[in-house]
């Protein structure tokens, strides 16, 4: 009679979170933690902020280990990878530090890598929002041909979905498939958009497999940004520089997703520009002042997008050249 095989040992984990200036968030998240029904194995706690205050949240809570990340504002990819090079466990969870688990979160994150070609497992962050569970439910996660992203990750489909990337408010990865990559990646300025698309893509350009399962849920209360506003002129700019400097890296500067994004952003401003000739156009029916706001927004809003395409094609290339600087470096030391 056959041996049964032996079951496979439980998965390890750790958690990383990286923070700036939210020391209150941060005890919310970390109180969240402790209440897990499978408890990780490390939590980290990585901190850009200019004072102690984060530091000092951390110590009431014995096991979480804390660590600096001196580069400071806008560098979250960079604080990532701080926390990730202290871990060893199989998997790698992130949260954000406004992002609070509920107690089975972890448990159903772990409960999906049943299969060695998943490569990373995401879940959903719930803003409040109402008819988010509902919203999207179709196009969860995807990178679509013309090179824009899709969220939608509150979106609840009733199972698990194969995705394109994760939501970097609660994302996780085998942690063989970030050595694979050569690690987290940096060069997202400004709002640090993109950056955690940055990893999912490329580990999903390596063969993984990257699932969306809304059964592993956050709820996103997202604080103030550190500088500006979501979704401001300032958000639209890095949006598309980063997107740029993204798809390149992931896919090279000559992809047809790039050259189709770059279309694709184009005609974002020829509309922007016709928006701003019908408000020129509709002076005497909405009044000079409606009329000039109109003009205005539209010339503005337009001048911005195009702005953060040029800017990204100049940063995609020093992005590109120190990514093969680090695989060049790592072969070296295979």
């Amino acid at each position: 009679m056959a041996e049964k095989p032996e079951p496979a040992a439980p998965l390890s984990a750790a958690v990383v979170i990286a923070t700036y200036n939210r020391p209150d968030r941060v005890r919310d998240c970390l109180d969240h933690l402790a209440r897990q029904s499978t408890a990780p194995d490390r939590v980290i706690v990585v901190d850009s902020s200019p004072d102690a205050r984060t530091e000092r949240v951390v110590r009431d809570f014995p096991g979480v280990l804390y660590a600096r990340n001196p580069m400071g504002r806008g560098r979250t990819p960079e604080s990532r990878q701080i926390g990730y090079s202290m871990t060893r466990e199989d998997i790698v969870a992130f949260l954000d530090d406004d992002a609070n688990a509920w107690p089975d979160w972890l448990e159903q994150l772990l409960a999906r890598y049943d299969s060695p070609g998943i490569g990373g497992v995401g879940g959903s962050a719930l803003n409040g929002v109402p008819g988010e569970r509902q919203a999207g439910i179709g196009s969860i996660g995807l990178l679509l041909p013309d090179g824009r992203l899709t969220g939608n990750f509150a979106a609840d489909p009733g199972h698990d979905v194969d995705v394109d990337h994760l939501l970097g408010a609660n994302m996780s990865f085998r942690r063989s498939a970030i050595e694979e990559i050569g690690g987290i990646y940096g060069d997202y300025p400004g709002t640090c958009l993109r950056e955690e698309s940055d990893l999912a893509l490329r580990i999903r350009a390596r063969g993984h497999r990257l699932v969306y399962t809304p059964a592993a849920v956050v709820d996103h209360l997202p604080g103030e940004y550190a500088k500006g506003k979501r979704f401001d002129r300032r958000y639209v700019f890095y949006a598309n520089r980063n997107s740029v400097v993204l798809l390149s890296r992931v896919y090279g500067t000559d992809a047809p997703v790039v050259r189709r994004f770059v279309v694709t952003a184009a005609r974002e401003v020829i509309h922007d520009l016709r928006r701003a000739a019908r408000g020129a156009l509709a002076i005497r029916e909405v009044g000079p002042r409606r009329a000039i706001r109109t003009v205005l927004g539209g010339l503005s809003r337009g001048g911005v997008v195009a702005a953060g395409v040029v800017a990204g094609f100049p940063a995609a290339r020093r992005a590109v050249r120190r990514d093969r600087a680090r695989q060049s470096a790592m072969r070296a030391d295979a």
